[in-house]
């Protein structure tokens, strides 16, 4: 490469995270104990949300599991990380879950 006249990237050493190191920010309640495991369908619901680098910007996914099938019930993407997006999720899994036969 030297002889080409190449060189490679450095990349930083530091990782970026969404976490910020040292300051005590406030964390949602910890409601199932860490504790993933149901003993029924429907009986234990989890929730998560990402976000995914395009070429256009940033686009936000959320998804709820049901914790026994391991099984997205409801999933949203937007363009914005607003509340919306998580409650539109879990409309689409209470509202799949009811079509099926399998109320909530």
């Amino acid at each position: 490469m030297k002889a080409d006249g190449l060189q490679g990237i450095t990349r930083s050493k530091t990782r970026t995270t969404t976490r910020s190191e040292g300051a005590e920010t406030p964390q949602p309640a910890d409601r199932v104990k860490r504790q993933f495991t149901a003993a029924a369908p429907n009986t234990l619901w989890v929730a998560d949300l990402t976000y995914i680098r395009t070429h256009s910007g940033w686009v936000y996914a959320a998804f709820i599991l049901d914790v026994f099938s391991r099984m997205v019930v409801g999933w949203q993407v937007s363009t914005t990380m607003h509340t919306d997006l998580a409650l539109d999720a879990l409309d689409m899994g209470l509202w799949a879950r009811s079509r099926a036969g399998k109320d909530v």
